[in-house]
């Protein structure tokens, strides 16, 4: 049996308007990263990784640099500060300068090294700087890997999420999977909950694998990790090859992000992403069986296997006051998916199968967020 130093990581091939692109996922790839991304990068170009500064202590920064220092003679580095503040149009202009800094032209590649937020601002980034350059996503966290394709790259504003941003497919994806386990439970449990989305919109075999291995996937088994990250992405893969640019089945994708989106605005910091996902899933099942939609059963699994997951699946009383459930609902009607101000949601049926409703009573909406 091949040792993981020795195993070829698992490839996903994805297709985009901008050029195709691999996902490769497997271990310890960052020590030979000359190897993998030799085909999409120009050798007599400049390089930037630009990392979470927590990554710095962990050595994932020099394991990146002496991994492309093989064929690589011009690399640089620039650290953004952890946490969604750094997701800004402020902290893009820092990246601008010190591209500009680093003499980067539109040969140069970004290689954007961490979680969502660095894939988030330093994909926009290499988008908008010299009217787009390449790019190439390396995360670090298990709630990344659902970002890392599609080539969706965004800042937020105060006045919600995401709403600054372009389309801008990354030249290659190259996940690492040894680098999850150093993450705190939190984060692989925040991870989680996009592969639990994926299983429920689409995939209902995933959401089985999940259910049966659950325990030892958050205790961090990195074999069941790299299974269970081959097996997210290739739905994420599917779902974005058939409608890049959101204009149709990708919708789907956002089922758990309306309530999960306006939660993260309104209490900004305390929930992760995958939390506040988790807790929007919830409530969005709970407005399908008010509508008479969905399965009791798929209500029932969905809530047990979140709560397995080790993630939030309420919202306290304190936040589901009739004032804190108004803010909620205005930052619902902001988000960029929603149309003309209505409440749109994507709701389930049963496993495997989501769809979009566009306009949801509000009164319906404000008595499951309340109770």
């Amino acid at each position: 049996m091949q040792s993981h130093l020795e195993q070829e990581p698992k490839q996903l091939h994805i297709q985009a308007q901008q050029g195709d692109y691999d996902v490769l996922i497997g271990v310890h790839l960052l020590e030979n990263a000359h190897r993998f991304l030799a085909p999409v990068l120009d050798p007599t170009a400049s390089v930037m990784i630009v990392y979470d500064e927590a990554l710095a202590k962990l050595g994932y920064v020099d394991r990146m640099v002496k991994g492309l220092a093989p064929m690589q003679s011009n690399v640089y580095t620039t650290a953004v500060q952890s946490g969604e503040a750094s997701k800004s149009l402020a902290c893009a202009e820092e990246l601008y300068r010190a591209f500009i800094a680093a003499g980067l032209d539109r040969r140069s590649t970004i290689i954007a090294l961490g979680g969502g937020v660095i894939g988030d601002v330093a994909g926009f980034a290499a988008a908008t700087f010299m009217r787009g350059i390449p790019f190439v996503q390396v995360p670090t966290t298990l709630l990344a890997h659902d970002a890392s394709i599609g080539g969706k790259v965004a800042v937020n504003l105060p006045e919600g999420k995401n709403l600054v941003g372009a389309f801008h497919a990354p030249r290659l994806v190259l996940y690492d999977v040894s680098t999850l386990e150093s993450l705190p439970l939190y984060e692989r449990a925040s991870g989680l909950a996009e592969a639990i989305k994926h299983g429920v919109i689409y995939d209902k075999e995933l959401f089985v694998f999940i259910e049966e291995h659950i325990d030892h996937i958050v205790a961090g088994d990195t074999e069941l990790l790299t299974t269970l990250l081959y097996r997210s992405c290739k739905v994420k893969a599917a779902i974005v090859s058939l409608d890049e640019r959101e204009a149709g089945i990708r919708a789907i994708l956002n089922f758990g992000h309306t309530i999960g989106h306006a939660i993260e605005a309104v209490q900004y910091g305390v929930y992760t992403h995958g939390a506040a996902v988790a807790i929007g899933m919830v409530y969005e099942t709970q407005i399908a069986r008010a509508l008479g939609m969905v399965e009791e059963e798929l209500a029932d699994r969905l809530l047990i296997l979140l709560e397995k997951a080790q993630l939030p699946t309420k919202l306290p009383a304190v936040q589901r006051t009739e004032e804190a459930i108004s803010t909620l609902l205005e930052h619902m009607r902001r988000d960029k998916k929603a149309r003309s101000r209505s409440l749109s949601f994507i709701l389930p049926q049963h496993l495997g199968s989501v769809i979009l409703n566009e306009s949801v009573d509000e009164d319906l909406v404000k008595r499951v967020l309340a109770d």
